[in-house]
């Protein structure tokens, strides 16, 4: 399968790059969103792309934003990707992009946890709450918790790690409307999808939301939703508290990379064709599990 770690669409004017999309204006209102095959771990961007990741993501959040449609409205114009580019450029964005309502982006991403596991799992071993959320004791690594949580974290500049915020200080920078209902939403929205996962053998043990507002305020979910980059999945038929899951995601690439004496911070380290192998498989693999359908090319 062939890869795409750039594009390089000069039909429209470029917005600019982002860790995994690029983005371009389509007119005043609308925005072409391409899902590249780049990698980000520990919010550094690697050298070698994953091939086919991000028509997976892509064709993933499609799913959902149909399956969650009836709860917010979300970006998405309907407008086909080929139609809007040269036909040149058109084999850059086929299964692989949108086009979608330019939004003004709401500054706080909203995570919800349903199961207790990476900095959840540390920050509830150092004070028995997670993100200032008290919990019950003695709960194990990767164990579900009684309610899913809402643990929303402060948006960072590109390369800057996102940063963990109150929910107080959430209504401090949007206004508590806003945040409230980006709250209910947020947990509407895993709910649905964690028993829509729950028929297909996945669990997703935790996932982030992005919104932004219409010119006339209406809340939009945007960006990607539920995909293997931004959420855990776990297979439940393998799942047991006490350990780390396996997840289809980029766990391969991270596992290596932890083997390494990296700081974590650009230049990244090369990843070994074997890394990069089974990396595509696991997104392969659950873009199927979830869907019941292969990638469509």
């Amino acid at each position: 399968m062939n890869s795409l770690y750039q594009t390089s669409i000069h039909s429209l004017p470029l917005l600019g790059h982002g860790k995994v999309r690029d983005n371009y204006a389509v007119g005043d209102d609308k925005i072409l969103i391409v899902t590249t095959d780049r990698l980000s771990a520990f919010d550094v961007v690697m050298n070698e792309p994953i091939p086919g990741k991000g028509k997976v993501l892509n064709q993933m959040s499609d799913f959902w934003f149909e399956k969650l449609g009836h709860i917010v409205p979300n970006h998405l114009t309907g407008v086909a990707p080929e139609s809007v580019v040269a036909p040149e450029e058109v084999e850059q964005v086929k299964g692989r992009a949108v086009v979608a309502k330019r939004l003004k982006p709401i500054m706080v991403e909203a995570v919800v946890r349903g199961y207790i596991i990476g900095s959840g799992w540390k920050d509830y071993q150092d004070t028995g709450s997670i993100c200032g959320i008290a919990l019950p004791a003695g709960l194990q690594q990767a164990e579900k918790l009684p309610q899913p949580i809402f643990t929303p974290a402060a948006k960072a500049e590109l390369g800057e790690h996102d940063e963990n915020i109150s929910f107080a200080e959430m209504e401090e920078r949007i206004g508590a409307d806003l945040a409230a209902k980006m709250r209910d939403v947020a947990i509407q929205l895993y709910k649905t999808a964690a028993e829509y996962a729950a028929t297909r053998g996945i669990i997703i043990a935790d996932t982030k939301f992005e919104f932004g507002l219409d010119d006339n305020g209406v809340m939009h979910l945007m960006d990607e939703v539920l995909t293997a980059d931004s959420s855990r999945f776990w297979p439940a038929d393998s799942y047991q508290p006490g350990i780390s899951p396996p997840s289809f995601d980029k766990q391969f690439v991270r596992d290596y990379l932890e083997t390494l004496t990296w700081g974590k911070t650009a230049p990244a380290p090369a990843l070994p064709a074997d890394v990069i192998e089974k990396t595509q498989a696991k997104y392969f693999e659950a873009i199927e599990r979830l869907t019941g359908e292969k990638l469509k090319a």
